[in-house]
């Protein structure tokens, strides 16, 4: 299982995937926005979405989880 971490802090604005979806390494899984700014959050490995753990809206730090992958 591996878990998509927050690369910078932020607010999430979007999750663009739904627990049960196959995502592919490199697919954005979210966007984070910061300073006015979208930053795209993609996933590490091939995997199927298992637990999203930020909701949008949720203001979120450096490492913090977003969501796992398995």
């Amino acid at each position: 299982m591996a878990t998509v971490k927050a690369s910078m802090a932020g607010t999430v604005w979007k999750i663009v995937v739904t627990e049960g979806e196959k995502v592919a390494a490199g697919q954005d899984v979210a966007i984070l926005e910061s300073m006015k700014m979208e930053i795209p959050i993609a996933a590490e490995e091939d995997g199927v979405v298992t637990k999203i753990i930020a909701n949008e809206g949720d203001f979120i730090n450096v490492d913090d989880d977003i969501l796992e992958i398995e």
